[in-house]
């Protein structure tokens, strides 16, 4: 997907907590996402945390898991397209 074909869809502001899961030996980042639309996300995070370059975000008020990759980073905001959705992992306790 280019940044153009991206800025094509309508970004609708939104205001979620969210979890980046990486698998189960690697630890849940806390993040909040800003804007959403159906192919990707803008998320926020502190700007020392490691975030991997693909994993599943979980958003608990959407009882949904998309499958996400990072497209850009800036401080504390990655871009993330959409690849997929997939239910919440079984070891998951949130």
């Amino acid at each position: 997907m280019t940044d153009e074909n991206a800025r094509l869809e309508h970004r609708q502001r939104v205001l979620k907590g969210a979890s980046i899961l990486g698998d189960v030996n690697t630890s849940e980042i806390s993040c909040t996402i800003r804007n959403m639309h159906s192919k990707g996300a803008e998320l926020r995070v502190p700007v020392d945390v490691v975030v991997p370059d693909d994993f599943l975000l979980y958003v608990p008020t959407d009882a949904k898991g998309y499958r996400a990759e990072v497209r850009w980073r800036v401080r504390d905001r990655i871009g993330v397209e959409f690849l997929g959705e997939e239910p919440k992992p079984h070891w998951h306790y949130g």
